[in-house]
């Protein structure tokens, strides 16, 4: 079965660049998260886990490294868990495999996905630096002020947003809050946030 993977950072962005030719491929299989989330404690992530583990899936192709993953370690150990089960991961963009027709590892791939991911990673991390030096001077200059602590939002709105939704199914699972963390892609706050909103409502 060949498998093909998207994902976008969040609900509000869509998966139209990354489209292909959808006859080269038994399935399509989409994210809606952060890249920082491992990937197999995604939803699609883990499907296409099953998959591996049932022994159906012969490839899985992302259109380049970073929809993967946002971290080099967790994109490491992904690539080595499918090539152990003999899965080769194509990188469309890139032009780049896994592992060849024959289930040997391909070397030069293995160089550049490396190099690829550091870069990937890399990048991250300087958007989050920009972010916060963008934060720093908009507070010097004092236009930046943050949410008013004495706003209130209304509660059904609140946890009907997209991601609040998914934080109480998975509360509703008896998912722990820094799982939820990670699977959803949300701050521990607001976890806890979605907690109390749900006790003044009268949910449990």
């Amino acid at each position: 079965m060949r498998v093909h993977y998207q994902r976008v950072s969040s609900v509000l962005q869509n998966t139209d660049r990354q489209k292909i030719d959808e006859s080269q491929f038994d399935l399509l299989l989409e994210d809606k998260c952060s890249g920082t989330i491992p990937f197999f404690n995604r939803p699609s992530g883990s499907k296409i886990k099953e998959l591996c583990d049932e022994g159906v899936l012969t490839q899985v192709s992302v259109l380049q490294i970073d929809r993967l993953g946002r971290n080099m370690l967790d994109i490491l150990n992904t690539i080595h868990y499918f090539s152990k089960k003999g899965v080769s991961i194509h990188f469309l963009s890139q032009g780049l495999r896994t592992l060849e027709d024959d289930g040997t590892e391909n070397p030069i791939s293995k160089m550049m996905i490396s190099i690829l991911g550091v870069v990937s990673e890399m990048e991250k991390n300087m958007i989050s630096e920009r972010r916060n030096e963008g934060i720093k001077l908009a507070k010097l200059k004092g236009v930046y002020k943050g949410r008013k602590s004495d706003t209130k939002e209304d509660p059904l709105k609140f946890l009907n947003k997209p991601k609040n939704q998914k934080v109480v199914d998975y509360l509703k699972k008896g998912y722990r809050g820094s799982e939820i963390s990670k699977i959803v892609g949300v701050n521990p706050n607001t976890i806890s946030k979605v907690k109390k909103v749900l006790q003044s409502v009268g949910v449990n």
